[in-house]
């Protein structure tokens, strides 16, 4: 009895020391924080307690500081701070998943930092003060969402990595001897403007605070004339690394064929100086991500404007490549490559046509399924071709057959499926009710504008109507990128089924961008302002996975690239030259000038990967890695940086391979496009300031 009872007054001890090893900050509230949240707890740090100050920046906006006068180093694994929200939210969102207890959301990937949490009549969003982490300081700092638990928590601690990419914490973190200052911001909203797009009020106090400060030094490049990089990507694919880029091949019609490769890594180089090797297999590809015709469009344009026949000829070879695809019912292969051996510089003797092994089903692309994506994103190229650039009936008949297919295959709530099998034309498993039917929306009402056909309106409404019910209000943002790239976490067991301790799906932006670009087409072509409204939210919502600020943390300039999902780690992806003409189009459209300015820095951080002279602080980068890298190497650029969740001032963080068709030929074709359409001026606006 007495050991018993001992027992129990030992686990009294330690439960009421844990209990009051948290300091919980219950006094000297603003009353806007005190409508919001129930209370704020924070750690020691060592045994140092912080001094915290509360500061009104607005009715809506409160920074919070934590500071404290370390006399001796301190070890400490982790330090962290919990937020309890006032209300019980049914919504919310952060930039990384952190499934477990264990994972956290590191500065690595502080692209628009927050926590956002709301319920239908408040919502609370916490943002680290990055002016802080842009100093000197000795700890990483990390955020983290417990839904289950209502809590929102930022911390220090040094973090690994797990899965691809996840983090968790790390132990080793030590605070030297001085003043450390931690800090956040409080934002708070009750106008039910705010709640139904949570992303404006964030995305506008990021770009205020920091984006629009770097934008208009003319940040992310050192000049605002793009054309350099333009030349450098033609002369580095059709010149200096034509023989390893080029590839072609006669079509069954004897026609030459032709564009360039699929992907070339760092060994292609003609300065490398062992023997050369092949990152993935030998191909072209006519895909949402690696699309050809895509950037033949730009190679188009541009021969057009500078009288290049040559680069004229070019592009006119990988038009007639897509019209090469042999359809079935309608629908076509997305992938070509050679059959049997090949010799560098020299024409393919016999091909087969497949499809992405981006999918669910087979790693094979000669084995792979039709892909409704990226049938809906070629067609879709094709009739933007039409428009245009030449008047080939070719382009809108291959386009039309294709529309006849796909009407048949829309269920009844308004989806297109995600794959068919290449036999029987039937839907496979996954992604039948996903946004990737969004880029169908987008193909059919493009070709309602050309041919005046209803049913092609009137079908892609419908599926309008299906993303906007079930898609947008629960941020259900999967496609093939989602699950079946290199971040594969969640593939098996995730798939339409929520992270519960986040209460959020894994997500990627590439269905947000989808959305927002075939809700901008249904108002253009509807007129009607609900369309608009919801467009405008999912662009706000993209526009968290940009960044806004250069860490010090990355040895590249990042003002204005892209991130790519919640579970993955690189900055400036190459999505960004995708993206840039819609916000600009948004920008127009709502006369907003900070989309004005993130569509032109999206833009230039297209080009910021680029290795050539102009980009001396990345064109460092890569020489700290291959010193073998030359001026004949002059516009070769990874599709990003940071990739694998890690970056440091000797070239870690550089990749090796370029993607033609998702990098410099696809920042070039975003660069030509929006030439055409808003001229020059538009892009020489930022102020290059010193």
């Amino acid at each position: 009895m007495r050991n018993s009872l001992n027992l129990e007054c030992i686990l009294f001890i330690v439960c009421f020391l844990f209990i009051f090893s948290c300091k919980e900050d219950k006094y000297d509230y603003p009353e806007q924080v005190n409508e919001f949240i129930e209370a704020i707890e924070y750690e020691s740090l060592g045994k140092v307690e912080p001094n915290v100050e509360y500061q009104t920046v607005d009715e809506n906006i409160t920074r919070v500081t934590l500071s404290w006068n370390i006399e001796d180093t301190i070890f400490q694994d982790d330090w962290r701070l919990k937020i309890k929200p006032e209300f019980e939210p049914n919504f919310h969102w952060s930039p990384h998943l952190t499934p477990t207890g264990d994972h956290i959301i590191p500065q690595h990937v502080f692209r628009s930092p927050a926590l956002v949490v709301a319920s239908d009549t408040k919502q609370l969003s916490i943002v680290p003060d990055i002016d802080l982490l842009d100093k000197e300081f000795p700890g990483e700092w990390y955020m983290d969402l417990n839904a289950p638990e209502n809590e929102l928590i930022l911390g220090l601690s040094q973090s690994r990595i797990k899965e691809h990419v996840l983090y968790t914490r790390e132990s080793g973190a030590f605070y030297t001897p001085g003043k450390l200052v931690f800090g956040f911001y409080i934002m708070t909203q009750e106008k039910q403007e705010g709640i139904d797009n949570p992303w404006r009020g964030l995305n506008k106090f990021f770009w205020e605070n920091w984006g629009n400060k770097l934008y208009e030094k003319g940040e992310p490049l050192s000049q605002d004339d793009m054309e350099p990089y333009v030349k450098h990507t033609y002369n580095w694919a059709f010149h200096n690394w034509k023989d390893e880029v080029w590839q072609y091949f006669e079509n069954d019609k004897g026609k030459e064929v032709g564009a360039p490769i699929f992907i070339v890594n760092v060994t292609k180089s003609p300065n490398f100086p062992g023997e050369s090797s092949e990152r993935e297999f030998v191909s072209i590809w006519n895909q949402a991500w690696f699309s050809s015709l895509r950037s033949a469009s730009g190679l188009y344009r541009y021969a057009r404007r500078t009288g290049d026949d040559e680069l004229l000829q070019y592009a006119l070879k990988t038009k007639e490549l897509a019209l090469s695809f042999p359809q079935k019912e309608g629908f076509f292969y997305s992938v070509v490559g050679p059959v049997g051996k090949f010799e560098t510089g020299e024409p393919w003797r016999k091909v087969y046509f497949g499809n992405s092994n981006r999918n669910p089903y087979t790693g094979s692309p000669e084995e792979s399924p039709f892909h409704i994506l990226d049938m809906s994103f070629t067609a879709y190229l094709m009739l933007c071709w039409f428009e245009e650039l030449e008047k080939d009936q070719r382009l809108l008949n291959y386009a039309k057959k294709y529309a006849e297919g796909l009407l048949k295959k829309q269920d009844d709530k308004g989806f297109f499926p995600g794959w068919l099998d290449v036999n029987s034309l039937k839907p496979m498993q996954h992604l039948n009710q996903s946004p990737e039917t969004s880029m169908s929306v987008t193909f059919l009402l493009k070709l309602f504008e050309i041919t005046g056909e209803e049913k092609y309106k009137k079908s892609a409404l419908k599926a309008m109507e299906a993303i906007i019910e079930e898609i947008i209000p629960s941020g259900r943002w999967e496609d093939f990128e989602t699950y079946w790239s290199c971040s594969r976490y969640g593939s098996e067991d995730l798939v339409n089924q929520k992270v519960e301790r986040n209460n959020m799906y894994k997500q990627n932006n590439f269905s947000i961008y989808w959305t927002a670009q075939a809700l901008l087409k249904s108002y253009k072509v509807t007129v009607d302002r609900k369309y608009l409204e919801y467009g405008q939210r999912t662009l706000d919502e993209l526009l968290m996975t940009q960044a806004t600020w250069q860490p010090p943390f990355m040895y590249v300039p990042v003002l204005g690239g892209f991130g790519v999902m919640n579970a993955d780690a690189e900055w400036n992806d190459s999505r960004q030259s995708l993206f840039s003409e819609l916000i600009l189009e948004y920008g127009d459209i709502l006369n907003e000038e900070e989309y004005t300015e993130r569509g032109i820095a999206a833009l230039k951080a297209s080009f910021s990967m680029m290795y050539c002279p102009e980009n001396e602080i990345t064109q460092n980068q890569w020489e700290a890695r291959y010193h073998f890298f030359g001026k004949e190497d002059y516009g070769f650029m990874m599709e990003n940086y940071g990739h694998n969740g890690t970056t440091s001032k000797d070239g870690i963080g550089i990749g090796e391979f370029t993607i033609y068709d998702w990098g410099n030929g696809a920042a070039s074709e975003a660069y030509n496009r929006i030439i055409d359409h808003y001229g020059k001026e538009l892009l020489m606006g930022s102020k290059n300031k010193t």
